[in-house]
């Protein structure tokens, strides 16, 4: 194929529309943007800023009338407007303004798809992008955690005879697995948000039968990426997506076989260096006294009960976006909790971080935009499975303090709540998405 015909097959990725094209932009946008996603968050902003360019431009050139339904993405906007009206109780202006700042988009994107009619195609690749970034971002971070291992042992492989050369170099070998597995992979972005993406993905792909090996090949980069990142909350949700799989299946000596894999896989997941080490630190924090001791891995317990102490303080308005770390991290020395403390976590769930940022009211928005998805997605298991990815998320990370949960939510979660929504019936329930070879 000439190098014409290989920009062509390219461009057809993208979206077209010769009528239109502040949509044209629009769309294109937000694919380049996704792909670069997991690439670290200062490449995609740019695009994201287009985005709301184009997109605010075709809510001024579109009929000013949307369906009466789709309303429910307002709770968005106002979410925004009870985090801006808590800078007028927050003391730390400085802190409070750059969140501010980062969750313009929880009002922006909400308001412009209000205005766009999407179709099930331009909805989808979305995701076909973000596979692509999520494949690039893997061995982007593979090559950085060889090259740091590399830098780690840097003795020469000098040996006499040939079995000691055979034993250095399996040695190494251990050595450079054992690294891989107990370091943080994910260098470009926090393994939470690749997590996320991820899970995703293959909430999409994992419904449609494995017809290449291509598709097996992009399945198997994604499950390593994944049991690479070693995140407690994504190894539940992908347990209970794998639940719902099995109970998909109509022939019981195929769902057979699919539990005794289900099985082996838990046991592999758990097997992870990090995984182990993370329920070893919980079995120690219940036998040890030292608080002050207590380890990353064992503090999410301690920040939650932490963030519960302070939200009983001040349970109507909060302590405003500037001030709820800031009190949070006080409350850590307060009760002795020296890593929390040193650290400066803030709440690891977002329910609470929404309830100490903007007291009562910022969390009954936040709680009942997830019970209307729940009620928008419950008419499928595979809908309602990525209801739960987004959900329990939430409940183990602060997505909505750094830019990369943020946008993430802001586009996604009102593309599902729309009625009728195309990336809800057409994409998640009736319509898979292939991995083409």
């Amino acid at each position: 194929m000439n190098i014409r015909g290989k920009i062509v097959e390219i461009s057809d990725f993208f979206y077209k529309d010769e009528s239109d094209l502040v949509l044209t932009i629009f769309w294109n946008s937000l694919y380049i943007a996704f792909f670069l996603l997991p690439l670290g968050i200062n490449l995609p902003t740019p695009f994201f800023i287009a985005a709301i360019i184009f997109g605010g431009i075709n809510i001024f050139k579109s009929p000013k009338n949307f369906v009466p339904s789709n309303k429910v993405l307002l709770l968005f906007p106002v979410y925004f407007l009870l985090i801006a009206l808590s800078l007028i109780y927050t003391e730390n202006i400085s802190d409070g303004f750059k969140i501010f700042q980062r969750s313009l988009t929880l009002f922006l994107f909400p308001v412009i798809f209000l205005f766009v009619k999407e179709d099930a195609s331009s909805v989808r690749k979305l995701f076909d992008f973000l596979l692509v970034g999520l494949i690039v971002s893997f061995f982007i971070n593979f090559y950085f955690t060889i090259y740091d291992f590399t830098m780690v042992e840097k003795s020469d492989f000098v040996f006499n005879d040939w079995e000691e050369g055979v034993s250095s170099v399996i040695e190494r070998i251990s050595l450079g697995t054992q690294y891989i597995f107990e370091t943080d992979f994910s260098k470009l972005v926090n393994p939470n948000y690749v997590s996320l993406y991820i899970l995703l993905v293959l909430s999409f792909y994992l419904k449609k039968k494995l017809k290449s090996r291509i598709q097996l090949l992009v399945l198997t980069i994604l499950f390593l990426y994944l049991f690479l990142m070693a995140s407690p909350a994504a190894y539940l949700i992908l347990f209970i997506m794998s639940l719902i799989l099995v109970f998909n299946i109509k022939d019981r000596s195929q769902k057979y076989i699919v539990c005794m894999l289900l099985i082996l896989g838990t046991v592999v997941f758990l097997k992870n260096p990090r995984i182990a080490d993370f329920y070893a630190s919980a079995e120690e924090l219940e036998n040890n006294s030292g608080i002050h001791r207590v380890t990353v891995e064992k503090s999410r317990l301690l920040t939650w009960n932490a963030s519960i102490q302070l939200i009983k303080e001040a349970p109507i308005f909060g302590y405003g976006i500037g001030d709820a770390n800031d009190v949070l991290i006080e409350k850590y020395k307060e009760l002795d909790y020296f890593s929390n403390y040193q650290n400066k976590y803030n709440a690891h769930n977002q329910f609470l971080q929404t309830w100490l940022q903007t007291g009562i009211f910022g969390f009954g928005i936040l709680i009942s935009v997830f019970i209307l998805l729940a009620l928008r997605m419950k008419r499928s298991r595979n809908e309602f499975s990525v209801f739960l990815i987004l959900f329990i998320s939430l409940l183990f990370e602060s997505m909505l303090v750094r830019f990369n949960g943020i946008v993430f939510f802001s586009i996604i979660v009102p593309l599902l709540l729309k009625k009728r929504s195309i990336l809800s019936s057409r994409i998640i329930r009736n319509h898979p998405t292939t991995i083409d070879s």
